[in-house]
């Protein structure tokens, strides 16, 4: 923690956040960035035709053509309109895209469009979810949503893959509509990572219930970003402090290694609660990662720090290029670079 005189910044390494199951459930909502997305603030690139092509499907998913009544004396024989050309006929639909690509944003577009009960979430908020009540009370909370959107679908674990996909298939039997978002199709996912037979069937199983919807694009988050993040030199980052202090925000402080170790000790579910009232967030002596368990959590953080859409500021290693060990080239590298991404739009982000 640094402080002096003029001011004082709070530390994210003392912050021990908790969530319970009740909690969790209330979590279940667009990021505050998205609080407003919509089909039509969703601005399609023309020079990729396949972004207009998924608004317009998820547009039908989300609100079917209503049935129009022809024909008939008092209404025999009356026809249901034919579907529209767009809409799926799957109880669920599966973004598969590049990061920037405005996945999640068709995403959070589609759960507003949705009436009735609904639940919005990232994989982890809902496997955390499963852990705190248990399968069955999970299932008994979610059944009956007419809609559930699932952000950023993970399969590094067999066993959490295996866990949504009976979760899915449950729930789908009772009427409930999926929409999930990854940068890989359905039948690709664990590609590489995993062999187990019994794996792949619940891969197809899970692919079998979604229409999957390619987005093509460029990541819109380096449209007017060049290069890596620019780290700030010990004074720059004073001075930093200083200025969120005098207009009287709240700026953390802390090591990045021990950033990194104090993520280890609490939950994935709960990092958003060490962003609790924080307008940006300092990093001193940022340095390259080697670990794949630390750089992994350290994803997930920044996944939530995103969300909340909070600036960084950082000294030591350019923030964008600390996942090393041949890291960019194993089975994680679509998150890795994803994360790299997203640090770099927050690094260059105004603190509000």
């Amino acid at each position: 923690m640094v402080s002096d005189s003029q001011h004082s910044t709070s530390s994210l390494v003392d912050r021990r956040p908790t969530i319970s199951g009740t909690e969790l459930v209330a979590t279940l909502v667009p990021p505050p960035q998205f609080d407003r997305a919509s089909f039509d603030s969703y601005r399609p690139d023309p020079d990729y035709p396949s972004q207009e092509e998924a608004r317009e499907m998820l547009r039908a998913f989300a609100v079917p053509a209503p049935t129009v009544s022809r024909g008939g004396f008092f209404g025999l024989g009356r026809k249901k309109a034919e579907p529209s050309t767009h809409a799926p006929t799957k109880p669920g639909i599966y973004l598969d895209g590049g990061f920037g690509v405005g996945k999640t944003h068709l995403l959070a577009a589609t759960w507003h469009a949705t009436s009735g009960r609904k639940y919005f979430g990232t994989f982890i908020e809902y496997t955390a979810l499963v852990g705190a009540l248990g399968y069955n009370g999970a299932v008994g909370v979610l059944s009956g949503a007419r809609l559930i959107c699932i952000d950023e679908f993970e399969l590094d674990d067999p066993g959490d893959t295996m866990l949504m996909t009976r979760l899915i298939g449950d729930l789908t039997s009772t009427g409930t509509k999926f929409v999930a978002t990854s940068n890989t199709p359905p039948n690709a996912l664990g590609e590489g990572r995993f062999a187990a037979a019994d794996f792949m069937r619940e891969i197809q199983a899970m692919s079998d219930r979604f229409t999957t919807i390619r987005i093509d694009g460029v990541d819109y988050r380096q449209r007017d970003l060049e290069g890596d993040a620019v780290p700030l030199s010990d004074e720059e980052y004073r001075f930093a402090l200083a200025d969120v202090a005098a207009a009287h925000e709240r700026m953390t402080d802390d090591d990045f290694s021990a950033l990194i170790e104090h993520l280890s000790t609490v939950h994935p579910s709960s990092y958003s609660g060490l962003l609790t009232g924080v307008q940006c967030i300092g990093l001193r002596d940022v340095r390259v990662l080697t670990d794949q368990s630390s750089a992994l959590r350290f994803v997930a953080f920044i996944d939530r720090v995103y969300d909340a859409q909070i600036p960084i500021r950082a000294t030591g290693a350019p923030i964008t290029t600390i996942f090393g060990g041949g890291m960019l080239e194993g089975g994680y590298r679509k998150k890795y670079l994803r994360c790299m991404s997203r640090l770099n739009a927050l690094s260059a982000s105004e603190i509000a």
